[in-house]
């Protein structure tokens, strides 16, 4: 239900700094509020020089079919319709919130279905996988599990583009050559997040990941998921498996009803951003 909304009290704008093994967010609850967040304002709090850094801003809105709708940025101010890992970290803030261990949280993906699985894990279902190449999307149309890309990469959408590659050993990629050049391939009109991933056995993964909009990160909900799905179309793996990242392992089943991601995620500090730091910026 929504509520009526209230302005920024003195344009101070109080945020949390959380993170999904290593992904990290900064998340500003605007329930009941005007969304203060514009593209400018996502990449001055995305310097983390300047500002506090993030690989993706989430804001936290009223909704009026789920507990709450999600709006996410990237570092360099474009919007993304899907993170998982920050999805998961929203549904433990109102777990806590509402004492239940169900949830739905609404985001530009569709409606989400979230789980308290206990013990400080969060499971999100992110959806079933775009394997189509004008719902990834891609340019033009070409097989999605081939692409006529040097590495012979797989295609697929998360509610945001991903473009796989399979390797024998993903330490020695040149991670972030190999991701600034691929996001921006001409087959990808709206850019792509870049995965290389290497098969440890038929319910194991390693995973390194260049995100779109932001280069190479410790963790993606949505890449990991994107990994499981491509080695599971290739017939690497089978549909579940454990993902190894940079910061920690995520769970990935890909069942009937989309696919399915478990994972830790930690509330590291509360903060507030001065009017002296937004002024400028809103």
């Amino acid at each position: 239900m929504r509520v009526m909304e209230q302005s920024w009290k003195n344009s101070r704008i109080p945020f949390r700094k959380m993170h999904g093994l290593g992904n990290d967010f900064v998340v500003i609850d605007a329930r009941g509020r005007a969304d203060p967040v514009t593209a400018k304002l996502a990449r001055g709090v995305g310097d983390r020089h300047c500002g506090v850094g993030f690989d993706q801003l989430a804001v936290i809105l009223d909704s009026d079919t789920a507990n709450a709708r999600l709006e996410f940025w990237n570092a360099d101010g474009s919007l993304s319709a899907a993170c998982g890992n920050a999805t998961r970290c929203i549904a433990g803030l109102i777990f806590a919130e509402t004492g239940t261990r169900e949830i739905t949280l609404e985001t530009e993906r569709g409606l989400l279905a979230c789980e308290n699985a206990g013990g400080g894990i969060y499971r999100v279902n992110m959806g079933h996988p775009q394997l189509e190449w004008a719902r990834v999307p891609l340019a033009y149309e070409v097989d999605t599990l081939k692409l006529p890309i040097k590495g012979d990469p797989v295609a697929l959408g998360m509610g945001n583009p991903h473009c796989v590659f399979f390797v024998d050993d993903a330490e020695a990629v040149d991670l972030e050559a190999l991701g600034a050049a691929t996001e921006t391939h001409p087959l990808y009109p709206e850019r792509t997040n870049v995965e290389v991933v290497e098969v440890l056995s038929n319910t194991e993964l390693r995973l390194r990941i260049w995100e779109r909009g932001v280069g190479v990160t410790l963790s993606s909900g949505s890449c990991s998921c994107a990994s499981v799905v491509a080695a599971a179309r290739r017939g690497l793996t089978g549909r579940s498996c454990t993902v190894n990242v940079d910061g920690g392992q995520l769970k990935i089943d890909w069942r009937d009803d989309g696919v399915w991601m478990s994972g830790p995620t930690a509330h590291v500090f509360d903060g507030v951003f001065t009017a002296d730091f937004l002024q400028g910026l809103t």
